[in-house]
C-alpha cells in the first residue's frame, strides 16, 4: 500500500502542491487525470523523489519517511520500492535495449551480467520485443522505446510503477501497442500509479480515478462514479472537454 499524507510541494512562491492525501491499495491501478499545470506529475515525481516535495510524509508497505527532511538512506529505500516510466522513454542511446533493461539489474541489483541478460531477454520478450534486443533507440519506434522502458521498470521488480503520461509523445497510431502491454501488466496485479490523458483506458483498466486541478484532489473514486456521475463541477467541466459525447449537466 501507498500512502501520501499531506504532500506540499512548491516552485518559489508558487504552491504546485498543497496538501495532497492520497491512498493506493495493492494491487490497484490508479489514473490521475486533470488539465495541464494541476499539479499531477509533480505529484508523481514527488512519489519517488526526482522532485523533493516541500512537507509531508510518503509511505511505501511499512517503509515511511518525513519527505521534507528526508535521508540519503530514505531516498534510496524509496526508490528501491519504486520505478519511473517517463514521457520521453528516457533511454540511453548509446546502448541497446537489452543493455538499457540490464542497466540497473547490472549497477542497482548487482546481479551478473549474464542472469541480467537472461531476464532482460525474458522482459522484452514480455512486452513484445523479442526481435529487438539488439537494436538501440534509433532503430526503434516511439511506441517500442517506450515499451523498453516499461521492461526496465518491470526489471527492477518494484512495488509500484509510476507512469509519467507513457503515450503523450507517440504518434496516434502507436498509443494502442503501449496501452495494451500497460493492460497486461495491471492483470498480473502490479500496483500502479498512471498520470494520462487517455479517458478509455482510465475507465477499462483503473480501480480508482483521482481528478486533480489547482495543485489540489478534486475528486476521486472508481471509474464508472467519476466518469458517469461526478460530483464537483470542475470535474463536470473538465469532463465535458475531454469526453463531450457524454452528457454532464453543469
Amino acid at each position: 500500500m501507498i500512502k501520501l499524507t499531506n504532500i506540499s510541494k512548491s516552485f518559489g512562491r508558487n504552491p504546485v502542491l498543497k496538501s495532497i492525501d492520497l491512498t493506493v491499495n495493492k494491487g490497484e491501478v490508479v489514473v490521475i487525470l486533470g488539465p495541464s499545470g494541476s499539479g499531477k506529475t509533480t505529484l508523481l515525481r514527488c512519489v519517488n523523489y526526482l522532485e523533493k516535495p516541500s512537507g509531508g510524509e510518503i509511505a511505501i508497505g511499512d517503509f515511511r519517511m518525513n519527505a521534507e527532511h528526508a535521508a540519503k538512506k530514505d531516498i534510496h529505500a524509496l526508490r528501491q520500492k519504486t520505478a519511473m516510466v517517463f514521457q520521453q522513454y528516457n533511454l540511453f542511446k548509446h546502448k541497446t535495449a537489452i543493455e538499457n533493461v540490464m542497466e540497473g539489474l547490472v549497477i542497482v541489483k548487482k546481479i551478473p551480467k549474464d542472469e541480467a541478460r537472461k531476464r532482460s531477454a525474458a522482459l522484452l520478450e514480455k512486452v513484445g520485443l523479442a526481435g529487438k534486443l539488439d537494436a538501440y533507440p534509433s532503430q526503434l519506434s516511439g511506441g517500442q522505446q517506450q515499451r523498453v522502458g516499461i521492461a526496465r521498470a518491470l526489471a527492477l521488480e518494484p512495488e509500484v510503477i509510476l507512469f509519467d503520461e507513457p503515450t503523450s509523445a507517440l504518434d496516434p497510431e502507436l498509443v494502442g501497442e503501449v496501452l495494451e502491454v500497460i493492460r497486461k501488466i495491471a492483470k498480473e496485479g502490479i500496483t500502479m500509479i498512471v498520470v494520462t490523458h487517455e479517458m478509455g483506458f482510465a475507465r477499462d483498466v483503473a480501480n480508482h480515478v483521482v481528478f486533480m486541478d489547482g495543485g489540489v484532489i478534486v475528486e476521486e473514486g472508481p471509474p464508472a462514479q467519476l466518469f458517469n456521475h461526478p460530483r464537483e463541477e470542475r470535474t463536470k467541466q473538465f469532463l465535458k472537454r475531454i469526453t463531450p459525447e457524454l452528457n454532464y449537466s453543469i
